[in-house]
């Protein structure tokens, strides 16, 4: 299977020396889940898309420091570009930044959340039990599940047709899929807890102190990296599966 990875964004450089870049997390969790898959990395936020919508089996959204409504030329090209993977019923998984485009781009609404910065660990609760998070990975059973997470936006107005997959009172749009081909996921599967607190006392300037606090605290629970990382590649063929020929 060959997975299109659409980079909306650079790990800072000075946190690169240590955790790397996006392209070596997205794929760490990836091969170590499915070490068949081929990885192709397009750098949208420098104008790099693919070619076609087919040179790639199916695509996965990064996260980004910018907002999906930003009047960014690269922005407004990605927002397209997810339209037109939605009309002709090609895969895809929006991770944060990636998201939070499937709802701006068909319909939604985001916006900067009046909640403020979610950072560190957060837990959502399943509303929805799909077939695909299904596996022999001790996935089954779950009603709840944790990742980290780094965002001031939140969706606020879904596009027609979305159902709900998992929610909680600070982000009550977690995960959501549209029709059987799309998948959005608020928080970053591909983040370590390590990354997520070098990452937000980085960015101490801009997030309040207590809350980098008490998000360093909730850092000691378990990340579902790759439970989740397992959710989205068999959402993802379970998708191809249903491509029309």
């Amino acid at each position: 299977m060959k997975l299109g990875i659409l980079l909306c964004d650079d790990v800072r450089s000075e946190l690169q020396i240590r955790h790397n870049n996006y392209p070596e997390m997205f794929s760490d969790i990836l091969l170590n889940a499915d070490p068949t898959l081929e990885l192709v990395f397009y750098r949208v936020m420098d104008n790099q898309f693919p070619t076609s919508l087919s040179e790639c089996d199916a695509y996965i959204g990064s996260g980004s420091k910018y907002s999906v409504y930003d009047d960014i030329p690269w922005i407004h090209h990605l927002a397209q570009f997810v339209r037109d993977l939605y009309q002709h019923q090609i895969p895809f998984v929006g991770v944060c930044f990636g998201h939070q485009m499937i709802a701006h781009a068909l319909g939604g609404t985001v916006v900067q959340s009046e909640n403020g910065w979610g950072v560190g660990l957060k837990t959502w609760s399943l509303v929805a039990t799909k077939q695909w998070m299904q596996s022999d990975r001790k996935v089954e059973g779950k009603s709840t599940f944790s990742l980290a997470v780094s965002h001031q936006d939140q969706v606020v107005g879904l596009p027609d047709d979305t159902e709900i997959l998992a929610s909680s009172n600070f982000c009550p749009y977690a995960m959501i899929q549209l029709g059987q081909h799309f998948l959005g996921i608020q928080g970053h599967p591909e983040f370590t807890s390590s990354y997520s607190r070098d990452l937000m006392i980085a960015r101490r300037g801009d997030i309040p102190t207590y809350v980098i606090e008490a998000a360093k605290a909730s850092l000691d629970q378990y990340i579902d990296q790759a439970e989740v990382t397992l959710w989205m590649l068999e959402f993802i063929k379970l998708s191809i599966s249903r491509v029309p020929d």
